[in-house]
């Protein structure tokens, strides 16, 4: 079985979304990882189910798959970096554009919808029951529109590593359409286990893969062959998983020289697919 790679367009920020889509395209990608952002199909800007119908076509026209990602820094609060969260004590902001996600996966077909815990705010002294009281409201929101949501561990976060999705996935009463989203970096970064053995442990749940390289201890998403992770057994473990979903790159700090980027990577990940196969 051969793994579907897919680049996040948040690392084609300076780019109009056709034009990014386009590029993706052409260097051989099968998906997008869509970060619903300010200048990439905004949740609250005019005309969102036109635009959305525009994307559809597009993506269709250009043979990509699509999941839906919703980490756009200052889109809901142009203060504060991912403000507000699940957590914060007014979270209707954001509980409305998880929403507005959703809506947009369904109309888009995406494989995913994939969405974080944040950072517990100052002060905030009950951040896990907040979490699973807006996790459950937005569960049953995509449940009803028949979209599979994929809950991303993210470090420095609530629910920062594979354990504490166990138990948020345990407390919302293991919904079957709330999956995990891995990324790659973040099990080298603070996993106590090899990568390749997360992939293996979440794989019944696995519903989105976003991947980077990292370094231990470092929260910092870094170009292939840059940190330490050693590629061909994790994609190896992808595939003896049975994943079927997108592998996403996920560089948003690299807009600046996205298409060569991207094209550097995509070259990175087939020959680690060949060289994982061949071991």
């Amino acid at each position: 079985m051969t793994l579907r790679f897919g680049y996040g367009t948040n690392g084609f920020a300076n780019h109009r979304l056709t034009d990014a889509l386009a590029v993706i395209a052409d260097l051989g990608y099968e998906g997008v990882a869509l970060t619903l952002d300010t200048d990439h199909l905004d949740p609250f800007g005019p005309d969102l189910a036109r635009r959305t119908d525009d994307v559809a076509s597009t993506l269709d026209r250009l043979g990509l798959s699509t999941v839906i990602e919703t980490g756009a820094r200052y889109l809901l609060d142009p203060w504060h970096k991912h403000a507000p969260t699940l957590l914060h004590d007014e979270p209707g902001k954001r509980l409305e554009f998880l929403r507005r996600a959703v809506r947009v996966g369904a109309d888009l077909g995406a494989e995913a919808v994939s969405f974080w815990s944040g950072v517990t705010p100052a002060g905030v002294v009950d951040p896990w029951s907040r979490l699973v009281r807006g996790c459950a409201e937005i569960v049953e929101f995509a449940a009803a529109a028949g979209v599979t949501l994929g809950f991303e561990p993210e470090p420095g976060m609530l629910v920062d590593d594979i354990a504490a999705w166990r138990r948020l996935h345990a407390d919302l009463g293991a919904p079957p359409g709330f999956g995990i989203t891995l990324d790659i970096g973040h099990c080298r970064c603070l996993e106590p286990v090899s990568v390749p053995e997360c992939v293996t442990a979440v794989a019944d749940h696995l519903v989105n893969v976003q991947i980077d390289d990292m370094r231990r201890g470092v929260h910092e998403h870094l170009e292939f062959g840059t940190g330490e992770i050693d590629f061909p057994p994790v994609l190896r473990a992808l595939t003896e998983a049975g994943y079927r979903g997108l592998v996403a790159v996920e560089l948003p700090r690299h807009s600046h020289a996205a298409p060569t980027v991207a094209a550097h990577s995509i070259e990175f990940l087939r020959k680690a697919e060949r060289d994982g196969e061949a071991s």
